[in-house]
């Protein structure tokens, strides 16, 4: 069953007692609201018709942090690939996100972020600015005042040893070796998340062959260094407690640096070469890695280091896969942390769904079409840990054939289970597939993750080269949630073992004032908006206790304007949780969330709709700069440019449901 209607079906026959007075009110309300409802949904709903692609799906601008039109930059001068119009056109962006302090940041109002800023401050000067100029002035101050380049992450430490901006020495310790060990050993590549893996190799690639682009001096970064270089010590992060695990770590990193110095010549060299043929094997056959922006251009670096020529095919073909990423946005160029077309493909066709497109709708029809052609039967890494599961997924791009994720199969499967006007047996087959795939894909303490299973050894995130705490995929809420909702669009019940066993999780995993932290998106609104979605269309009994927990956190969290709103500061401070300017996207997801939760439709609810309401800008859509989707919790953020679009419509949609509902008695 699908949709908000479907959701609620089997509760048509509840009985809701109230006094007639309060029924003529509401009926009275509900009956001024209507209509200007229905325009506004009209209207958004033509406007997602119109960025539909021909070939049927949708695909908005992914931002991220200046950290990606830096690393492009530098990018292009390690491979000898410079197209000066389109580094005018990515310096342009770089400019316009420094902040009046110098810095740059990680979302829109953050403060700077040191790594973020040293990299797009030599991706300046490689562009052609120069150490004098108002802009790196500014950016320098704040860089020096923050401890310097000696003081950047990990992963900018190779980024700017490839280009000699530092000393090898002064980058993590990773031994190639590292990929020769077996998958039963507690540290291996497979224990990593897929991203993390497919950087990794890269990386230590890129250590192993220790390659150096001569840069001039005017376009280098010796002014970030507050002492010499050669009296420069670049130290891991330190652990806040001494007898840790990032401790322990740190004590561990000079044994593999000495290892590193003197390797064994022939067990170094078989590591290379399984290395490398590891990145071959993965390669897109678009030519890109791992979907994402570090795989896409570090595996490139990284087979240039070892000897590929630019012209050799496999490199021409990642450097144009690369240019995949650049968005163009008239004088300047985003570059994307990745691509998203299936995920917003399958929110933009769940939208019109629950916003009541009818199901065979062209519009739909084409989208189903498109996505049964992208799904996966290939497999991928996440068959190491699940041997005997057939494959079936979606990833979240155009080519990421060795990574499809839970979270995009479960939207696409909704999407696909609501619009049965499609060729029966192509749908019937896809569905099938896709959920059996993703079912399968449950870890062992009941919940799911993005893209593997039981991928939960979060003592890897204390190594030093990962300060951004995110090298592995445990369960989450907000995946789990989603899962749940997948299940009872295709036709299963809580009863399912698998849905018994996801519901007992995201008990545990709920916080004792009944909101669940969201894993992809931020945060606590998006990871609770998510659970209660789900947990309403598996058919859990909604008014036991630590659902009106959930309930009642979201309505404490209600702005004063109506609206909902969250800052990504909620990750490193809890008392930043579910509060934050009100946000198109944030107020959806809260109303999804309390019309999942409850019978009635309550005074918050109303708040929130009219919030969105009296919001609709002229194109149809709401305005939004913030950013409300999360890479990795605390270090990376995103800005989907299509979420104030699809999840209001998605909300106003099933509002107007609840509505026709109640009005039908």
């Amino acid at each position: 069953m699908c949709g908000e209607e479907g959701i609620q079906l089997r509760e048509m026959n509840e009985t809701i007692e109230t006094s007639s007075a309060s029924a003529q009110e509401s009926q009275s309300a509900d009956g001024r609201i209507g209509s200007r409802l229905d325009q506004v949904i009209t209207r958004a709903q033509r406007a997602l018709l119109a960025l539909q692609r021909p070939e049927g799906y949708w695909q908005g601008p992914l931002e991220a942090n200046a950290e990606m039109n830096a690393e492009y930059i530098i990018f292009t001068h390690f491979m000898d690939c410079v197209d000066p119009q389109q580094e005018a056109k990515l310096k342009k962006m770089l400019l316009d996100l420094q902040q009046p302090d110098g810095s740059w940041s990680l979302f829109e109002g953050g403060e700077g972020y040191l790594s973020t800023s040293i990299e797009a401050y030599f991706a300046l000067k490689l562009a052609g600015m120069r150490a004098g100029d108002e802009e790196m002035t500014q950016g320098r101050r704040w860089i020096l005042s923050r401890g310097g380049v000696a003081k950047c992450g990990a992963l900018a430490r190779f980024y700017l040893a490839a280009m000699g901006q530092l000393p090898w020495e002064a980058t993590t310790a990773l031994p190639i070796e590292l990929a020769l060990l077996p998958n039963w050993f507690p540290v291996n590549v497979y224990e990593l998340s897929s991203w993390a893996r497919g950087t990794v190799f890269g990386l230590m690639l890129l250590q192993a062959m220790r390659p150096t682009v001569k840069v001039s001096y005017e376009a280098g970064i010796l002014e970030l260094y507050i002492e010499p270089p050669h009296f420069t010590r670049f130290r891991p992060p330190a652990p806040r407690r001494r007898l840790s695990m990032r401790g322990a770590f740190n004590l561990l990193d000079p044994v593999l640096r000495a290892w590193n110095r003197r390797p064994l010549p022939a067990l170094r060299a078989r590591a290379v070469s399984a290395a490398e043929k590891w990145i071959l094997e993965h390669q897109e056959a678009n030519g890109s890695w791992g979907g994402i922006e570090p795989c896409y251009l570090l595996s490139a670096m990284a087979l240039k280091a070892i000897g590929y020529r630019p012209d050799h095919p496999v490199l021409k073909k990642a450097i144009e896969a690369s240019r995949e990423l650049l968005w163009d946005m008239g004088d300047k160029l985003l570059c994307q942390p990745c691509v998203s077309p299936n995920w917003d493909t399958a929110l933009a066709a769940k939208a019109l769904i629950d916003s009541g497109l009818r199901p065979d709708d062209e519009a739909l029809i084409k989208a189903s079409r498109w996505l049964i052609d992208h799904q996966i039967f290939k497999r991928g890494d996440w068959a190491v840990k699940r041997p005997n599961l057939a494959p079936g997924g979606w990833a979240f791009e155009f080519y990421n054939d060795w990574y499809p994720d839970v979270d995009d199969s479960a939207v696409i499967l909704y999407v696909l289970a609501c619009t049965p006007f499609y060729d029966a047996a192509a749908r019937e087959k896809a569905i099938s597939a896709g959920a059996n795939w993703v079912m399968g894909m449950q870890s062992r303490d009941g919940g799911f993750a993005a893209f593997d299973a039981d991928n939960d050894s979060t003592w890897l995130n204390h190594m030093p080269f990962a300060d951004v705490e995110a090298v592995t995929d445990p369960s989450c809420p907000d995946l789990t949630g989603r899962v749940l909702e997948m299940m009872a669009a295709v036709g299963y019940s809580a009863d399912h073992p698998v849905a018994r066993r996801a519901i007992a999780w995201l008990r545990k995993a709920q916080d004792a004032d009944g909101a669940w932290w969201g894993r992809w998106g931020v945060n606590y609104i998006y990871g609770t908006f998510s659970a209660l979605a789900g947990l309403r269309a598996i058919g859990v009994n909604m008014s036991e206790p630590w659902i009106k927990r959930a309930v009642q956190w979201l309505k404490d969290h209600q702005n004063a304007d109506g609206g909902w709103g969250e800052s990504p500061l909620s990750d490193q401070d809890r008392a930043w949780r579910g509060r934050g300017t009100s946000t198109a996207s944030q107020t959806a997801w809260a109303l999804i969330g309390l019309l999942a939760g409850e019978d009635e439709i309550s005074a918050a609810v109303r708040r929130g709709v009219d919030w969105l309401l009296e919001r609709q800008n002229e194109s149809g859509s709401w305005d939004e700069s913030e950013f409300t989707g999360t890479g990795f919790p605390n270090h990376f953020y995103l800005r989907y440019h299509l979420y104030p679009h699809y999840f209001p419509l998605m909300a106003l949609g099933r509002f107007r449901s609840r509505l026709n509902r109640e009005a039908a008695g």
